[in-house]
């Protein structure tokens, strides 16, 4: 009787949490993880550089209180300088200025932002400050980067997504060829949110006490999006970036899609991938053919055939790098952000992923996603070793153990 009693339980429960939607399941999934939810959001897409500098810039033209942003990689080029000319000319009309790049991203480039830049900018009236900049012995700062790209105007508007600030989003470059990148704006509720990510690093940063109700709006409705944050800090919320993902992969009823550049992932998601196809979903990954990296696609690329012979579908990208960092489950809802699959992000940087719970705005990304197929080649078993020659395969395998530092 009492085995008749809990096969009857289990059965009522299985069938309770069938009958949820995906979004019903991760929405609970999300909260639960602590991770805050706004509703009344009006959520922009800004599938293209040049779409997200034109709105960004123009709002910053517009700007009466404050411009505060945080970039990973900032470079001093047609788009970086044009940015610190308004940024001056914003700050000599008495608009706070605040403005936080990584050191390590910005040793990452060409031509580093050097020290007399940097107090060069400081002089125009910009609050500027580098996080975590290399000191000996240097290793303590190989880790836990901030690799978010967030930007928040007046309290009234925010944006995230993949793209730093670099002319090579607007042209591309000799090696990877176009690139691709996805932004997105927020309005309503959850600018707070973002501003408060903002404070709490640039606080750390520049041990500087900022009064957080000075930066905050009232909360206005502006639209029909529900949005979750969920923010990755080292020490503090080290596993919200992978449990957001999995909880994804696991409330899906028929369809999960990603784009992203480095989805080395880790043992966890990969688990919750291989769950989902278990369960029949349709799980469809978008990686680039090309890449900023020579060893990490022959990492992904071994990662991506374990995928396909599961029963994924794997479609390389070859109009160019496609840097986006984008997940769709079941035309329902949808997650844009600055944290790639791979270990570096999901286990040691500083990163921000907005879930969005709006059909109409996931339906743009899967409209976006089935232009970009047609770009694509799918991978399969005959073409896995044309695409990627012995040697290629042979570095792949080599690497494997390291593709969490990668």
């Amino acid at each position: 009787m009492n085995r008749l009693l809990l096969s009857l339980l289990f059965t009522l429960l299985a069938s309770f949490v069938q009958a949820q939607t995906s979004t019903e399941l991760v929405r609970k999934a999300l909260m639960k993880q602590g991770n805050p939810e706004f509703d009344s959001c009006q959520v922009t897409l800004l599938p293209s550089a040049r779409e997200k500098y034109d709105d960004l810039f123009a709002h910053i033209r517009r700007a009466e209180r404050f411009v505060h942003l945080e970039y990973f990689i900032f470079r001093l080029d047609s788009v970086g300088s044009e940015l610190i000319h308004l940024l001056h000319e914003k700050a000599k009309e008495g608009v706070d200025i605040r403005l936080l790049l990584d050191a390590y991203g910005n040793w990452k480039a060409p031509t580093p932002i050097t020290d007399k830049q940097v107090d060069s900018i400081r002089s125009l009236g910009i609050h500027m400050e580098i996080f975590d900049p290399a000191r000996f012995p240097w290793i303590q700062n190989m880790l836990h980067r901030d690799h978010r790209k967030i930007v928040v105007v007046d309290g009234c508007m925010a944006w995230t997504g993949g793209m730093n600030v670099a002319d090579y989003y607007l042209h591309g470059t000799p090696k990877t060829g176009p690139w691709r990148d996805m932004q997105a704006r927020f309005e309503g509720p959850v600018v707070n949110e973002f501003e408060k990510i903002f404070i709490r690093i640039w606080e750390r940063t520049a041990k500087e006490h900022l009064d957080a109700d000075a930066y905050k709006t009232d909360s206005l409705t502006y639209g029909n999006s529900v949005v979750t944050i969920v923010n990755r800090e080292p020490r503090l919320t080290n596993r919200q970036i992978r449990q957001s993902m999995i909880a994804s992969l696991e409330s899906a009823k028929r369809e999960v899609r990603i784009v992203n550049p480095y989805p080395t992932t880790t043992h966890s998601v990969r688990r919750a991938m291989k769950h989902a196809l278990r369960r029949g979903i349709r799980l469809c990954i978008m990686v680039s053919a090309t890449s900023d990296n020579k060893i990490v696609p022959d990492v992904i690329a071994i990662q991506m055939k374990k995928m396909m012979k599961r029963g994924a579908e794997v479609y390389y990208f070859e109009g160019g790098f496609h840097h986006s960092k984008l997940m769709t489950v079941d035309d329902e809802f949808c997650s844009v952000g600055t944290a790639n699959l791979d270990g570096r992000s999901l286990r040691y940087d500083y990163e921000v992923n907005a879930f969005v719970f709006d059909s109409t705005i996931t339906k743009q990304l899967n409209d976006l996603f089935d232009k970009d197929v047609k770009d694509s080649q799918i991978l399969t078993p005959q073409n896995y070793k044309q695409r990627f020659s012995l040697k290629h395969r042979f570095v792949g395998r080599m690497f494997q153990p390291l593709k969490g530092l990668l």
